[in-house]
């Protein structure tokens, strides 16, 4: 997954501010505007159609009569996101916003929800599993969004290893957002769950253990808030 648009070669990148900036387009819109050949374009369209930072469409209008459709290209929800967003800052002033106004108690609970949301949409993924299965099925779970994450094991505990947080830049500056994980694992697990490494203490990575002797009563636990 590219991180930002100057990772891309110079022409698709030329395509994509286009498309951003002009909405949809043809081969022939874009050919004049880079000042390539059609062939050159066409092929840069296929490598983001194929990365899925743009999609095609055709158009018959009446204009168009009962020839052949015009095919536009555009941006797709992968390919916008490419261009800079200010969903971190927004996320902290949020979670700023809700603890100032509302009290750390309601931020608490805002968490908490977040936590019950995640363990009811994955707790059906689990069921029939034995331990070592649960992890490693939470790991493929976690895995949807970042695919360097790995299970280990250190005597009577088991760690998940995360190395490239989707959310670092949000946690970096409200660790509070984590709790979300420890608890969300703790209540699927029926395990005491706790961070031995994080990214906020510049570790590069943040390991969840795992307590294989430590059962958890999931009915009767609380949300746990980690600051």
């Amino acid at each position: 997954m590219l991180l930002n648009l100057n990772q891309l070669p110079s022409p698709r990148r030329d395509i994509l501010y286009y498309l951003k900036q002009y909405g949809p387009a043809t081969v022939a819109d874009l050919a004049s505007c880079l000042q390539i050949t059609g062939e050159a374009v066409r092929q840069h369209l296929l490598q983001l159609t194929q990365d899925r930072y743009i999609q095609r469409q055709s158009d018959r209008t009446p204009a168009s009569g009962a020839g052949r459709p015009s095919l536009y290209y555009s941006l797709t929800v992968e390919g916008d996101h490419l261009f800079p967003k200010s969903y971190d800052g927004l996320t902290v002033e949020l979670i700023d916003t809700v603890a100032s106004e509302l009290g750390e108690e309601s931020l608490k609970q805002i968490l908490s929800r977040m936590t019950e949301s995640r363990v009811q949409q994955w707790e059906f993924r689990l069921r029939g599993l034995n331990l070592h299965e649960r992890v490693d099925a939470l790991k493929d779970i976690y895995m949807e969004n970042d695919s360097f994450i790995e299970v280990d094991q250190n005597g009577d505990e088991l760690l998940l290893i995360e190395r490239n947080c989707p959310f670092a830049n949000v946690a970096m500056e409200r660790p509070a957002l984590c709790s979300v994980t420890v608890n969300v694992l703790t209540r699927l697990l029926g395990l005491h769950v706790v961070r031995k490494e994080t990214f906020q203490n510049g570790d590069g990575r943040c390991v969840f253990s795992i307590q294989t002797n430590q059962p958890v009563d999931t009915e009767e636990y609380s949300f746990i808030f980690e600051k």
